[in-house]
């Protein structure tokens, strides 16, 4: 009979070491794997600024909101020479920080432009603890995402707009109750969210991304006004208790605080200079009549898709269009005012917040620390950049509030705006910023309905 094998004492502690041999083995291939997932996803970390030195009252609704472009991986494909100093432009070495981005801000809304790659975000949102609606326009490679949490509100309608096909005038042929002097392809999307908890509080939020072209200040101020109007009828088409509810509409606008766009969403009167850019963009390109000549055969369909990385370059100016005639309905300036003014003035979370900062103006993170602007007009107090190239530097992205009557917002905190040094050649930048632009961030409070 063969004897049964008995391990001896060493037997034993030989086994163990090899047991926490192997066991530290994969601790340490999985601390590799972490620390390579971290590295790859690092970004500049974000301070936060408090305006409010008192407890707001827990009564009413608070949220915190996030607006940022993440820029289309295919835009990116399409025009990589934009960015000649970026060290991060292949996809695997933007997702990471991209989502790491979204999720920093912890944010009980985020408001995403540029969405493409779907199949990767979707399941980071999903792991975050979020759901979403999220629309493109006709044939667009990228669209835009409305993204909440799960714990904290539910949607219970949505609504997508598409500027092309909305008229701004009741009379006249079909072009000329359009006015509309660009076919872009670009769309706002709307939803509104109820708060758990809570059948008569909630929020409207909208989202967009506006005609990017610099020179078509018109379409934009068309555009922007149009979403204004549509958001104020969404709002007012749900059931009664959603007419209470406040509406913010967060995004890539494409223009800066000194554009005629946003003085009339603002409320702030028109400058002569402003008028004088709205002027030279009453044109009617190719794409809305096709009898205008162009320079090249595809150029006025692919004209808005294969440039749109390239916003704000000062060499481009407006070709294969024409000038604007009465038949074309195309909005004068009061006609625009008028529009805007149907639906009320509309807050920016950074101005009014920023504003309150004692000192702010000399600290280089405000638009009006670089460019002029009258301190009693709306925009000096934007963040002094939210897109930074090489190429291009600009203010094009912002939250706004549109208040319900009787519960005016207030501005609780801020994310605070990167100063320009930390951009270095331009973004996207490793360990800084996953995309070209800088996301906003900011914490509201208004009263109960």
């Amino acid at each position: 009979m063969t004897k049964r094998y008995q391990p001896t004492p060493e037997d034993l502690a030989k086994a163990e070491q090899r047991r926490l041999k192997r066991e530290q083995a994969k601790a340490n291939a999985a601390q590799a794997s972490t620390n390579v997932e971290d590295e790859r996803a690092r970004i500049l970390p974000r301070e936060w600024i408090d305006l409010t030195p008192q407890i707001v009252s827990a009564d009413g609704q608070r949220a915190r909101v996030m607006t940022w472009n993440i820029l289309a991986q295919t835009l990116v494909l399409e025009g990589r020479e934009l960015f000649p100093t970026s060290d991060c432009l292949k996809a695997s070495q933007r997702e990471h920080m991209l989502y790491r981005e979204i999720v920093s801000h912890n944010a009980d809304i985020c408001c995403l432009q540029e969405v493409d790659r779907t199949e990767k975000l979707f399941p980071e949102l999903e792991k975050a603890g979020y759901a979403w609606v999220y629309a493109a326009g006709p044939r667009k490679k990228h669209g835009c995402l409305i993204a909440f949490r799960k714990d904290a509100y539910q949607c219970t309608r949505q609504r997508v707009i598409t500027y092309d096909d909305q008229e701004v005038r009741g009379e006249g042929e079909e072009r000329a109750r359009r006015g509309s002097s660009f076919r872009t392809k670009n769309i706002g999307s709307l939803v509104a969210l109820q708060k758990l908890g809570s059948e008569d509080d909630g929020v409207i939020v909208a989202t967009t991304h506006l005609f990017w072209h610099p020179a078509y200040a018109y379409e934009r101020a068309r555009q922007a006004a149009i979403l204004l109007r549509e958001v104020t009828k969404f709002r007012d088409d749900g059931p009664e208790s959603q007419r209470r509810w406040p509406s913010i509409i967060a995004g890539d606008f494409n223009f800066g605080p000194d554009d005629p766009a946003y003085a009339l969403l603002s409320g702030d009167a028109l400058l002569p200079e402003q008028k004088k850019r709205l002027d030279s963009s009453y044109v009617v390109h190719a794409t809305i009549d096709p009898t205008v000549a162009t320079d090249g055969a595809a150029q006025a369909e692919e004209e808005e898709e294969g440039a749109e990385a390239g916003e704000n370059d000062p060499d481009r100016v407006i070709v294969n269009a024409r000038p604007a005639q009465p038949s074309d309905g195309l909005l004068s300036d009061t006609e625009l005012e008028q529009l805007f003014r149907q639906s009320g003035t509309v807050i920016s979370a950074y101005d009014a917040g920023q504003r309150q900062v004692p000192g702010i103006s000399e600290s280089g993170l405000t638009f009006g620390s670089r460019v002029s602007v009258p301190q009693e007009r709306r925009g000096a107090f934007e963040p002094i950049y939210t897109s930074y190239t090489h190429y291009w530097q600009a203010v094009l992205d912002y939250i706004f509030v549109l208040d319900a009557p009787g519960r005016d917002v207030r501005v609780v905190r801020l994310a605070k705006p990167h100063r320009k040094e930390v951009f270095g050649d331009g973004l996207p930048k490793k360990g800084v910023c996953g995309s070209d632009h800088i996301s906003l961030a900011a914490e509201l409070h208004w009263p109960p309905p």
